[in-house]
This record gives structure tokens, sequence and C-alpha cells, in this order.
């Protein structure tokens, strides 16, 4: 594999540019994972190896990125101020984000 190759995927309603060996987070994946587990990505919009570049419409046919599951957390916390002035009004509420840590394994 070359330095130059990437590709692009979409998961969670984002894309993600990723290179082999590389550690990217993203938004938590509906099912029971754990980790160590496999991923395959299946949803690619474009590969680069350095000479030739493959763009999808939307996606690519018979392209997959594997990665493997490194981590699986939840980001920091996100408050949310809800506030309106003179009428006694205030609302705090927290959130934490999960996500997965994945590390690519092949770009294919």
């Amino acid at each position: 594999m070359k330095k130059e190759e990437f590709a692009v995927i979409f998961t969670g309603g984002k894309q993600y540019k990723v290179s082999e060996g590389g550690l990217v987070s993203i938004e938590k994946i509906t099912g029971e994972y754990k980790k160590g587990d496999k991923i395959v990505f299946d949803k690619v919009m474009l590969v680069d190896d350095g000479k030739d570049t493959t763009i999808g419409t939307p996606y690519i046919k018979g392209a997959a990125v594997a990665a493997e599951i490194v981590d699986i957390g939840r980001s920091r916390k996100v408050m949310v101020v809800k506030y309106k002035q003179k009428s006694r009004y205030l609302k705090r509420n927290g959130h934490r984000q999960p996500f997965f840590k994945v590390k690519i394994i092949s770009i294919k």
C-alpha cells in the first residue's frame, strides 16, 4: 500500500477521509458491537491510489473499507442551556454523544 492511498466513506450521516492504518472516530453504529469486532463500510464515495481516482455516483460498486473497532465510548459532555430573561426560565441539560474509534485495516 502506498502512503497516498485514501478513500472517502459515508457512515452515520457524515463523510470521513480514511487511509490504511489510520484511526477515525465515527458515529455509533446500531447493533451489538464490542472492541475487536471487524466492520466493513460498503458506502465508499471516492478511492484514490495516488495515480487513479475513482468517484462514485453516489457510491462505488464493489468497493469496501475494512476496519476494526479499537474503542467504544462517549465524547465530552456538551451543555445545552435554554434561558429566557426576565421570566425566571432556565433549563440546563447535558449530552454525551456515543462514538466508535476504528482502525482502518484495508481499502479494496
